[in-house]
């Protein structure tokens, strides 16, 4: 009888896997060194548009590699998740040392953003499967490695690097980038499918219903395929890419913004970005555990409202209290921000599962975050584009309130879409009996 893995190892493994491709929300940081570093004259836009490069090909690769991880299983497309993360870091660096913005765009971000991709469903899906009791823990658990690797970089840049004379932001990616690979590749190795209706010691929906216990049925089990024919994949899919949309855009900009509007300090706003990463990790697990007790359609609608008074907060500080009280309330609404983005991305697997069940879970998250791909593109350059051409980042957060609310109604569409599918499985299970 082959020997079942520990579920708790195959979640240590995925956190590492997350923590090594969670270094690109470190960007907003490595961007302005990139500033200073290069002779050549790159705009803002340009050095946030690899960013949004990366994100982009994250989604396209995860839509692709969503039913390559179902078919091939998540060792080997966590292999080779390592090897095009760790090469795009790596010659992202080199490009960086040659002051080539294109090259930058093609290593960095493309080779990278299909890294990410790879590395970011990898691990999610298998987890799923792994913990049917704890949805929503085992993929806030994956994903808020995600979350912590952009502060362990900065860390890393901003304590251990310099340590050792080590002060090229060329060099570090040239370094980092191996070492990345090799932890993805190890990890890899350890992550694999749960056998076939396999159940965690203890856990049998089936008893526990007898026995009186509520148990919360996914709405159905449908491949990818099926799921592209139903209103509530829509609905999810733009839910995630407003979420994302607000969030990233914050985070390409977060270091300038801090300067900028409240006048922190260059190492407060490091600081700050940090804190970021940090509160973006947190937020991933807290709110993802705790949307499997207040449900997920409720989670968002929190992360909505949230996020609405907390942009709205933001545009109060142009022109107004730079004060040192002003300066920690304009940061506590940022991370509030970030929990809420963190937190999206941690609940999406478990919700799918809810919707369309996990017989296809990894290839319905790889379509679902084709809208993180787009929003990663939107987001930033919206940001940077209204500050290039305005002077300021007060019009681009009021574009992004408006868009918030358009978030939270979809959110409501999608509950009202869910009550009336679980009304007519009702009637049709009582119309079977009746027959």
């Amino acid at each position: 009888m082959e020997k079942i893995k520990n579920r708790w190892l195959i979640a240590v493994s995925g956190v590492c896997v997350h923590l090594s491709i969670g270094s690109i929300y470190a960007w907003s940081k490595l961007g302005s060194m990139v500033e200073k570093q290069v002779v050549a004259d790159w705009s803002l836009q340009q050095i946030t548009t690899v960013f949004s490069i990366a994100i982009f090909f994250l989604g396209v690769s995860a839509a692709f590699m969503g039913k390559v991880v179902e078919k091939k299983g998540p060792r080997f497309t966590g292999t080779i998740a390592a090897i095009f993360f760790g090469s795009g870091v790596f010659l992202g660096g080199l490009a960086l040392n040659m002051e080539n913005l294109y090259l930058l765009f093609a290593t960095y971000g493309m080779i990278g953003g299909i890294g990410l991709g790879m590395g970011y469903v990898t691990p999610v899906s298998t987890m799923v499967k792994w913990f049917p009791d704890r949805r929503g823990l085992a993929t806030g658990l994956a994903i808020m490695g995600f979350g912590l690797g952009a502060a362990l970089e900065i860390y890393l840049i901003k304590n251990i690097f310099p340590a050792f004379g080590i002060t090229s932001i060329s060099t570090i990616l040239m370094i980092l980038g191996p070492v990345y690979g090799v932890i993805m590749l190890v990890a890899s190795q350890y992550l694999e499918k749960p056998p076939v209706d396999w159940l965690p010691e203890g856990y049998n929906p089936d008893e526990l219903e007898k026995s009186g216990k509520v148990v919360k049925k996914d709405l159905s089990n449908i491949t990818a395929n099926e799921s592209l024919k139903t209103a509530r994949f829509y609905f999810l899919w733009a839910i995630l890419f407003i979420n994302v949309t607000s969030g990233i855009a914050l985070i390409s900009v977060a270091n300038s913004m801090g300067r900028e509007i409240v006048m922190l300090s260059v190492e407060a706003a490091a600081v700050l970005v940090m804190l970021m990463s940090m509160f973006n990790a947190f937020g991933r697990l807290g709110w993802s555990t705790l949307s499997d007790y207040i449900g997920r359609p409720a989670t968002y609608i929190a992360f909505f409202v949230i996020q609405i008074a907390a942009f709205y907060y933001l545009t109060t500080f142009f022109g107004g209290d730079i004060s040192g009280a002003g300066k920690i309330a304009f940061q506590v609404a940022f991370l509030i921000i970030l929990t809420c983005y963190g937190g999206g991305f941690a609940t999406v697997p478990a919700f799918i599962g809810d919707l369309f069940g996990t017989k296809e879970l990894g290839a319905i998250h790889g379509y679902i975050l084709t809208a993180w791909a787009l929003a990663g593109v939107i987001g930033p350059q919206i940001i940077s584009y209204l500050k290039d051409t305005t002077g300021s980042y007060q019009i681009a957060l009021y574009y992004l309130i408006g868009f918030l609310f358009v978030g939270l109604l979809s959110s409501v569409l999608l509950i009202l879409n869910m009550k009336k599918m679980r009304k007519q499985q009702i009637v049709d299970a009582e119309l079977k009996m009746a027959a």
